[in-house]
């Protein structure tokens, strides 16, 4: 099974400070943060060895740029990420709600 070196951009690193900072200031809930911070880092992770077996996006404005998209397990959140040259690079953090094929053009 190949396995892929994981990379975590500034903005998707940018995005998870956002998010957990909204939940911060809306909710004052550290375990909440905590929660949240663990699922990104082994949704992270897990990219190691699923980024290639994750199938191509339906959606046009992710396949256009070569990207694919994986849930957290537990939380409302999605990473995108590319794949190429045996790495698996997240792009962007986003909650299911917002509307994310729009903030990429």
């Amino acid at each position: 099974m190949k396995e892929y070196r994981v990379l975590i951009t500034k903005d998707a690193k940018a995005d998870l400070r956002r998010h957990l900072g909204y939940i911060k200031r809306q909710f004052g809930n550290t375990q909440a943060i905590r929660n949240v911070r663990n699922d990104f880092a082994e949704t992270a992770a897990s990219l190691s060895v699923i980024a290639g077996s994750i199938r191509e996006p339906d959606s046009p404005a992710l396949k256009t740029r070569g990207l694919k998209r994986v849930n957290l397990s537990e939380h409302d959140y999605l990473l995108l990420f590319r794949v190429k040259d045996g790495r698996a690079e997240i792009i962007r953090m986003f909650h299911f709600l917002e509307d994310y094929e729009n903030k990429l053009r």
